[in-house]
């Protein structure tokens, strides 16, 4: 018997990884929604732990200080938007984003089709009310690019009610997010994506502090891969996922998540993204974005980052 109790533990051993799985905090901006599926598909299908890694998901909602805990160290990764960290680092805060997972930022203006309204050009030369935050830099982008001269500006309240109930009214929107609520409700939805305007961030980034990308590449490179595992199987398939989310966030029905879903799909996976990676970066958008922010006075030129100080090559090298 003793020695049968010592071969299965020596087979154990021999069995056993050398060392435990490296157990990491990802904070979210937001609460689970579509817009998360690959993280949430990365951990549930074992990407994760394929690469050695148990992470916690931790979930967000509106004002989470994403880039202020990952600069301070409280948690090991969150999401931020990359005019985000653009803004950070001039700052000094030491943060990089590794993943991009929109390559077409999500937000938009919405309207009404009943409009028909061709562009954002023809929004703001017809004029009429429009909701958005005040000092939102793709807001300071469409006011320097249009003008708001014709608009009425009123106060964004988060909500859907106000635009249901005028058809003169335009918000802020993000793609998943109030269209398909308004559709929901019987109205009219019709978006203009910011990007097309020419102002396109990367959103919905993996960000970690530089010295983590430092003392511990390998950790780094593991959660982009898993990522990009996650991310896959999620755009292959999200039902498993969404059902997950739906769990944690009842508000949100499996139909609009599917809805969802299947909205940002194009905006995640795109030309670029089918030629090299998921989540990839490249250079050239981040020095786009760095003199945009300048340009808007967002940031000051003395304080602008360089552009590869903004990303490490996960994916693409910088």
């Amino acid at each position: 018997m003793t020695r049968i109790l010592l071969v299965i533990i020596s087979t154990l051993a021999f069995i056993t990884p050398s060392h435990a799985a490296d157990r990491i905090k990802l904070t979210l901006n937001w609460v689970p929604e579509p817009e998360f599926g690959g993280i949430y598909a990365a951990r549930d299908g074992g990407a994760f732990a394929k690469h050695g890694l148990d992470v916690e998901i931790a979930p967000g909602g509106a004002g989470t200080p994403t880039w202020q805990l990952a600069t301070t160290g409280k948690v090991d990764y969150a999401l931020a938007s990359a005019d985000e960290v653009i803004i950070a680092r001039s700052q000094g805060a030491d943060i990089v984003a590794i993943f991009a997972t929109y390559q077409t930022c999500p937000h938009g203006i919405m309207t009404h089709a009943s409009r028909g309204l061709r562009s954002l050009d023809d929004l703001f030369k017809s004029g009429g009310k429009l909701a958005v935050e005040p000092g939102l830099p793709y807001v300071n982008y469409l006011k320097n690019k249009y003008g708001f001269e014709k608009m009425q500006l009123v106060a964004y309240d988060g909500g859907i009610g106000n635009f249901l109930n005028d058809k003169s009214f335009a918000q802020q929107c993000f793609v998943t997010s109030e269209p398909l609520a308004a559709k929901k409700q019987g109205s009219d939805p019709q978006v203009f994506l910011v990007a097309d305007a020419g102002y396109n961030p990367y959103t919905a980034v993996i960000i970690t502090q530089r010295k983590r990308v430092q003392t511990q590449p390998d950790q780094v490179k593991s959660i982009a891969a898993a990522l990009r595992e996650g991310w896959r199987a999620y755009l292959d398939d999200p039902k498993s996922t969404n059902q997950t989310m739906g769990k944690l966030n009842p508000d949100m029905d499996a139909a609009t998540m599917l809805a969802a879903a299947n909205a940002q799909k194009p905006l995640i996976e795109t030309d670029e993204t089918k030629k090299g990676e998921l989540g990839m970066m490249t250079i050239e958008r981040w020095q786009t974005l760095v003199e945009q922010l300048v340009d808007l006075n967002v940031i000051n030129k003395s304080k602008a980052p360089t552009p590869n100080s903004c990303f490490v090559g996960t994916t693409t090298e910088s």
